[in-house]
């Protein structure tokens, strides 16, 4: 297929930075909007976005900003398709709202004056189970784009690799792995980040994922927190030291925070943030059928596996694995 004319808007995200790299490595011409300062902690700036995005013409302005967006972003210029790789950093609800659905329809209304005929929208499996506001945020959008009349696909991704890095430090450091319950009451098929970034580029060249959502996780079978714990202390050569966490306890907290945030913002985040653990630690990332998670049923795409990525990070470190504000534990 030939070349295209691409907006990326979330290319400074953890996957977005993925995306941006696949799409210029296939011959894309692609056009990014950023923040002067982005990244987790907004440690990026100007000259480090434009290296982490190399290829791509990078223009900045505030994409939750719809005078920005048309000005500083699509220009009044014309596209082929856009990626939205757009994701609230806290979860919290007026941040969902403003960045999940609002800055997306936004740019699915500026997508349409420029032309697109093609808008990819990364969102996540989460959303099979809405319980958070940010999940509705997420699917109050993708029903906007289902009905815009543009061509569409949703992609909807397991948990991504970072999303388990979380507890490789506290491991290294001679603590125990936490687990909700008895470490076996979620199970994922988890995704790495060059993988789906060739996953969403295929978007543009593969007719069945035109008009669909589409469910994806990585390569091998569903695993389970007690077996990611089991295969880290593995490549570390340690003895399994794992510390069971009660989900009443977690539930406990919760409640103790919710109190709280009746008068105190910052522990309203806090309780939103706990309530977001919660989900993860309870509800597998897998495909939703008749009420029951279904690991077969979850399509696996890519080659590198959880085991693959443990190794490359204790070889190389966690640096692009931050999780700011979704850290947990």
């Amino acid at each position: 297929m030939s070349a295209r004319r691409i907006f990326v808007a979330g290319g400074t995200g953890y996957i977005g930075q993925h995306v941006v790299r696949e799409l210029v490595g296939r011959g894309h011409e692609v056009v990014c909007l950023a923040r002067p300062r982005a990244g987790v902690g907004a440690r990026l700036d100007e000259a480090a976005i434009r290296e982490a995005l190399a290829g791509a013409e990078v223009r900045f302005g505030d994409v939750t900003d719809e005078g920005s967006l048309r000005r500083e972003g699509l220009c009044g210029e014309r596209f082929d398709a856009v990626v939205s790789c757009l994701a609230t950093r806290t979860g919290v609800p007026a941040d969902a709202w403003a960045i999940e659905h609002e800055a997306n329809e936004r740019l699915l209304a500026a997508a349409a004056e420029a032309g697109v005929d093609h808008f990819v929208l990364l969102s996540a499996i989460c959303v099979q189970k809405p319980l958070l506001p940010f999940q509705h945020a997420k699917l109050a959008f993708e029903r906007s784009l289902r009905q815009s009349g543009l061509t569409w696909s949703i992609v909807r991704p397991t948990a991504f690799f970072k999303s388990l890095a979380g507890q490789v430090a506290r491991v290294k450091a001679g603590k125990p792995f936490l687990v909700f319950g008895d470490g076996e009451l979620t199970a994922c098929k988890p995704i790495g980040e060059r993988d789906l970034a060739r996953f969403l580029a295929d978007c543009f060249v593969d007719p069945a994922k035109a008009n669909a959502i589409l469910p994806v996780g990585g390569p091998g079978p569903a695993i389970t927190p007690l077996a990611q714990a089991e295969l880290l202390f593995e490549l570390l050569g340690q003895e399994p030291k794992i510390k069971r966490v009660p989900v009443a306890l977690m539930s406990a907290i919760i409640g103790l925070l919710t109190a709280g945030g009746w008068v105190s913002r910052a522990l309203r985040a806090k309780a939103e943030l706990a309530r977001i653990g919660r989900f993860y630690g309870t509800e597998s990332m897998l495909v939703l059928e008749d009420g029951r998670y279904d690991a077969e049923a979850t399509p696996s795409f890519g080659e590198e596996t959880l085991r693959d990525f443990y190794q490359r990070i204790l070889a190389e470190g966690l640096a692009g694995q931050e999780l700011g504000d979704h850290a947990v534990f």
